[in-house]
């Protein structure tokens, strides 16, 4: 009861999700880019590509040599008003860049658990005994591999089930007329 389950481990819900990305983007911007590598280095866990890994690690050492500047030199040096310029620029720009590409993966469509992949073959059930010999038996059914149907917009789906019913009643038509001689209780299958 309290062991492993087997089951996938639970989603986040979207307040979690809004939450870490608002903390994320806070990190990036509101310490005026001294923590621009915390957003860069989510970002890098999350899609694993070099270039994401290098831009943490080196907006890190840019960071703290502009923080360097501004605290080095006078407020009324130029280069100190550069420093903070380029710490500013380096929280939006990494902040930027966290919420596009968190957005981006969020939104991502992601497949269902319970369905098959669209290329495994469908294989129609072969049904057993269910039913006694006789002449209202179903006809034997044959079990063979059936490919599986395209992914159509609903209407084309809906039109694709009348048409079977409409081929189902036809059948249970004729092989309802064949038993009965039409004055006790033959009817029609109506639309």
């Amino acid at each position: 009861m309290y062991g492993n389950s087997a089951g996938p481990p639970p989603t986040r819900g979207a307040a979690t999700v809004i939450t870490l990305r608002v903390l994320y983007a806070a990190a990036g911007f509101l310490t005026c880019g001294l923590l621009a590598c915390v957003p860069l280095f989510r970002v890098a866990v999350l899609r694993g590509r070099w270039y994401d890994w290098t831009a943490a690690w080196v907006s890190m050492p840019l960071s703290i040599a502009c923080l360097a500047v501004v605290g080095s030199l006078p407020e009324t040096d130029h280069r100190t008003d550069a420093a903070m310029a380029g710490l500013l620029l380096i929280g939006a720009a990494a902040t930027a860049h966290f919420l596009v590409v968190d957005i981006r993966l969020h939104a991502a469509p992601r497949p269902f658990a319970g369905h098959q992949p669209p290329h495994a073959p469908v294989v129609a059930p072969h049904p057993g005994p269910a039913y006694p010999a006789g002449p209202y038996a179903p006809p034997p059914a044959v079990q063979h591999p059936v490919a599986p149907p395209p992914h159509h917009s609903a209407p084309a789906r809906i039109d694709q089930v009348r048409a079977e019913l409409d081929e189902l009643s036809d059948y249970l038509r004729h092989h309802d007329g064949s038993h009965h001689d039409g004055r006790d209780g033959h009817h029609q299958g109506g639309r």
